[in-house]
């Protein structure tokens, strides 16, 4: 069968000219030249061609842009993860490339094949761009909370391996600090400011991909090592997987987390999958770490000049034979560096992460796995390494109703470190101390004139961390308006812990054998499940949309600890089989049961997208209470108002966003511990006439129930020239109370405190400012910065009793909760050069009781960051620098003129009290008492370069599929400061501070 067709070639033009002119004589006569070309036009089918390119941002690849053609609905197409796309269109047809956040672009075929595409960034989208609010996402110009947030092209130009120290320095409102420059250190968080007086109360709820991940340290402070605060869990989040992070602040933002949500909420999704072809990501670098700041410290000549005149001052003509540094016994002329020796080694880090990802555009995955390992500044084999695995896959059904997602992530970590941290004693060793190993290179004991400050690494402590996150979300669409949703979340922990104690890490003179060495041990298993259905609901009513959610949530949370320890072995090399040990102990078995339940709802009305209205509410229920205090009902109330929509700003070419937004809300807290309202024994562990018997461990009180955290907020956000000037800035006003405490008790009760509420009202209020410019964009050229700082101000309201509580020597109503009682140093007695105090209550004589009345908040005034982003072609510049505004105590390693090295600023004896060996009560009183007094404050502020990261893209051929990026990353590199104390971030004196860190890798994209 033969099939013609009039739209096949040119012959078919006369035969229709012909019939036109027949059919329509006067029409006929009336055809111009430039209607006939219109109608030929339209009647001969264009030449079609396959067009095909790249598409990027200028440095990545861009996957999932919309490719259509002008004027033809049907025709187009989406980039693949490669950025590739393939296009069948007429030859002189226009194609539109668009995609969330960038400029749309046109671009004219005009017969060609390949057309690659540069799009650039658009400020006004990013308002579009929707944010995780934990059980919704918000588009970003509609949310009437406080949101802030870091996604993963922040966090990847970090060489860091705990994922809040991504944060630090970028986010308005979020005070992190680091621990400990240990690896595996921990970090302390406060979200605007601290709540709760418990120091264990004012830490946020992390949730991850939906699960609640709790943050409750999982060490015992008999097996904890070089760091001040116990094992986190939190080390367990691999800072590779994670996507973005979101931190809600305020009440409306928290308050559908309920009793949860007074500390804020840290919401952490991971990494998924994108629909295309299988695409594979191989990543590898190696760091070196160092010590960052470190204090000046006397040479050998300053320090014995000091130590012969305190001698002198003392009225000693001839040295005790326990002045080994001046006596002679050790070398007048020997000088160590001692922080070179102890804790200036450098840390060698290597990290190699890949990926794998892809399928179709119902069904796609992401597998990925990191793998990592960290020594330390200190001498000696010690070793961190952390393994980690991330799994997600998404899939929709034909019809687009079903859904279900499922993601997991599984951490393995293994941290040998040494059990004590060698920083205090690299700052206080006398510099001519002997040498720390003998001829044979052996621990060197210098007959018994010191300790060896190695032996103190024979001691080990060695963390086995295994950890599982999973979720699963299953969702139904029964209507285009009506889906139904459940998560499933399960998280297990298991962390065991050893520290070892062996005989070796003594003088051998002493004559001790193995069966002096021990060992304690730490099991902790922690498990928890939970399951939240949930209905989504939307509708358009009138100019508005209106939206509803309702959900419920059931999580149970079990805790299982068992802390052993093991004294005498026959031989060290036993020592890590507890069952070898002549002498067990239990010291402590238990397992605790978490339980908790909930009902939420989210109405949310947007009228004529001008004014918006939020409105959330939780009803908890936790077992941590007793019966009739068990449930709390917690809601908060949200309104924006896009003034910038409104008819008199349309248009307007200065302000391209103004929104204005309110909330007021109520959040809970329960971090109190489990059963804590109950009569509760535990095992003695003593063998009594063959029993074991019970001992009381906490008194009945079932009255206690939950604190309260109320909080307004009120905040204006503005874009100018089309946002590339965007500002946004608000003020926080936030009140706890019904405090939950442990009132302290006389030890003649048997206990040492009863937990119950206080009625007692802290406030946090202030201000934040974010500020993000778009400085430059063009083809080949980009440059952005973002500016935040906050002015959080902590005050204890109201304290009824508090001159007659135990209290009454710690907190003052009307000024900070974190206050410290110091002496009022007044200056040095003329005559005698010794320290002097204000005697505040006049009696003549100076005491902790009565003149410890001076206030000192180490709190900072106020923090930020200051960050910027610079692209040109395939080279990209990121740099962020943090500043703080705060004071600190200084060094204070122990009296001048003692066995103990000092600042070289006290050698100058004329600022300092005369030198003593031991003898000079009255000064050894006074510098104690300094240490505790306003004149030991020092300005500890600084501005340091917190970050920086320089990525070249080699200049390979997108359309092969190979992409190569060089980069170099630095942390922590230059600090900008005046105090003298060594690193001024760090708060925790004699500990590792944070490190100086050098990053230099490959990342392969084929």
């Amino acid at each position: 069968m033969n099939i013609f067709s009039f739209y096949k070639g040119w012959p078919a033009i006369p035969l229709l000219l012909g019939i036109c002119l027949c059919d329509f004589p006067a029409h006929a006569a009336t055809i111009n030249p430039s209607a006939f070309a219109t109608v030929t036009k339209k009647i001969i089918p264009q030449q079609q061609v396959q067009v095909s390119g790249t598409i990027t941002d200028g440095t990545n690849p861009l996957a999932g842009v919309t490719i259509s053609v002008k004027g033809k609905a049907t025709a187009g197409t989406i980039s693949d993860f490669n950025g590739n796309y393939t296009l069948t269109a007429s030859a002189d047809d226009i194609v539109v490339f668009s995609f969330m956040g960038f400029l749309t672009i046109t671009e004219s075929i005009n017969g060609r094949k390949t057309i690659n595409i540069q799009l650039q960034e658009d400020a006004t989208q990013l308002q579009e761009v929707k944010i995780n609010a934990g059980y919704y996402s918000v588009k970003e110009k509609e949310r009437t909370g406080s949101i802030a947030r870091i996604t993963a092209k922040d966090i990847e130009t970090q060489p860091v391996t705990n994922v809040l120290a991504t944060m630090q320095g970028r986010m308005a409102g979020v005070d992190i600090v680091q621990d400990s420059g240990s690896p595996g250190g921990s970090f302390t968080i406060k979200i605007r400011g601290k709540n709760s007086l418990r120091a264990d109360g004012n830490q946020p709820l992390y949730i991850i991909d939906g699960v609640p991940y709790s943050s409750e340290t999982i060490g015992s402070i008999a097996t904890s090592g070089t760091a001040p605060t116990l094992t986190s869990p939190l080390n367990s989040i691999n800072p590779s997987d994670v996507e973005s992070i979101e931190v809600l602040k305020d009440a409306d933002a928290t308050a559908i987390y309920g009793s949860r949500g007074a500390n804020g909420v840290v919401l952490i999704t991971t990494k998924k999958g994108k629909a295309g072809v299988t695409r594979f990501s191989i990543n590898s670098s190696s760091s070196f770490g160092t010590v960052t700041d470190t204090p000046k410290l006397m040479n050998t000549q300053q320090y014995l000049a000091m130590r012969k005149q305190a001698f002198v001052n003392d009225g000693v003509t001839v040295y005790p034979s326990s002045a080994y540094d001046v006596n002679g016994t050790w070398s007048p002329n020997r000088y160590t560096d001692w922080q070179d020796k102890l804790i200036g080694g450098t840390a060698k880090i290597y990290t190699l992460q890949g990926s794998v990802s892809g399928g179709s555009a119902k069904t796609y995955y992401l597998l990925s796995g990191n793998y990592r390992t960290e020594t330390t500044v200190f001498p000696g084999d010690f070793k961190y390494t952390k393994g980690s695995g991330h799994f997600s896959m998404h899939h929709i059904s034909d019809d687009e109703r079903f859904k279900i997602t499922f993601s997991t992530n599984y951490t393995s970590q293994n941290n040998n470190q040494p059990a004590i941290d060698l920083t205090a004693v690299s700052r206080t060793l006398a510099p001519n101390a002997p040498d720390l190993y003998d001829s044979n290179g052996a621990l060197n004991w210098e007959n018994g004139t010191w300790t060896n400050p190695l032996a103190g690494l024979q001691s080990e402590v060695e963390s086995r961390i295994n950890d599982l996150v999973a979720n699963t979300v299953l969702s139904y669409r029964f209507m285009p308006n009506l889906e139904f949703k459940t998560s499933f979340g399960f998280t297990d922990l298991d962390n065991n812990e050893s520290r070892t104690q062996p005989s070796t890490m003594y003088n051998p003179s002493f004559g001790l054998g193995s069966k002096s060495s021990s060992i304690a041990t730490n099991f902790t298993n922690r498990s928890s499940w939970i399951v939240e259905p949930q209905i989504h609901y939307n509708m358009a009513i009138r100019k508005g949309r209106f939206e509803a959610l309702l959900g419920s949530t059931l999580q149970n949370q079990r805790t299982e600890r068992l802390y052993q320890f093991g004294y005498g072995f026959a031989s060290n090399s036993l020592i890590h089989d507890l069952a070898s040990a002549t002498t067990k102990a239990v010291r402590l078995s238990d397992v605790t049961i978490y339980k908790y339940q909930a009902l939420f709802a989210r109405l949310n009305y947007t009228w004529d997208s001008r004014y918006i209205l939020n409105l959330t509410g939780r009803r908890d229920g936790s077992s941590r209470f007793g019966p009739g205090k068990q449930f709390g009902t917690f809601g908060a109330v949200g309104t924006a108002w896009l003034f910038s929509n409104e008819a008199f700003l349309k248009d307007n070419s200065i302000l391209s966003f103004g929104k204005l937004r309110a909330s007021y809300g109520i959040t809970g807290n329960d971090q109190i511990g489990d059963y804590q309202f109950l009569d509760t024994y535990i095992s003695t562990g003593n063998n009594y006439q063959g029993t074991i018997g019970l001992q009381p461990t906490r008194l009945f009180n079932p009255e206690f129930g939950w604190e309260s955290n109320k909080k307004f907020e009120i905040a204006l956000e503005t874009g100018f020239l089309k946002d590339r000037i965007f500002l946004t800035t608000a003020y926080y006003f936030n009140r706890s109370s019904n405090q939950l405490v442990g009132a302290p008790l006389p030890g003649t009760t048997g206990f040492s405190s009863l937990y119950g509420n206080l009625d007692a009202t802290v406030e946090n209020s202030g201000y934040e400012l974010t500020l993000r410019t778009v400085n430059l964009t063009g083809e080949h050229i980009e440059w952005s910065t973002n500016f935040n700082i906050s002015v959080n101000r902590n005050k204890l309201i109201s304290f009824p009793g508090l001159k007659s509580s135990t209290y009454a020597n710690t907190y003052v109503v009307g000024e900070p909760t974190s206050i410290i009682k110091v002496y009022h140093y007044t200056g040095m007695n003329s005559i005698t050069g010794v320290y002097e105090f204000e005697d505040i209550n006049g009696d003549g004589i100076t005491t902790a009781l009565g003149d410890r009345k001076a206030l000192a908040d180490l709190t900072p005034s106020y923090f930020g960051g200051l960050s910027n982003q610079f692209r040109y072609r395939g080279v990209q510049l990121d740099f962020l620098f943090q500043f703080v505004k705060q004071e600190a105590f200084g060094a204070l390693p122990g009296v001048p003129g003692t066995l103990v090295n000092q600042l070289a600023s006290v050698a100058d004896s004329a600022t300092q009290q005369p030198y003593t060996a031991g003898k000079n009560g009255s000064v050894i009183t006074a510098y104690y008492r300094f240490g505790t007094s306003d004149g030991a404050l020092q300005d500890a502020s600084y501005v340091r370069l917190k970050n920086i990261s320089l990525t070249y893209d080699l200049p390979l051929k997108l359309s092969q599929g190979l992409r190569c990026q060089l980069y170099w990353q630095g942390q922590n590199l230059l600090t900008f400061t005046k105090y003298t104390n060594g690193d001024p971030e760090f708060k925790f004196g004699g500990y590792l501070p944070p490190l100086r860190v050098n990053a230099v890798g490959v990342k392969l994209t084929f």
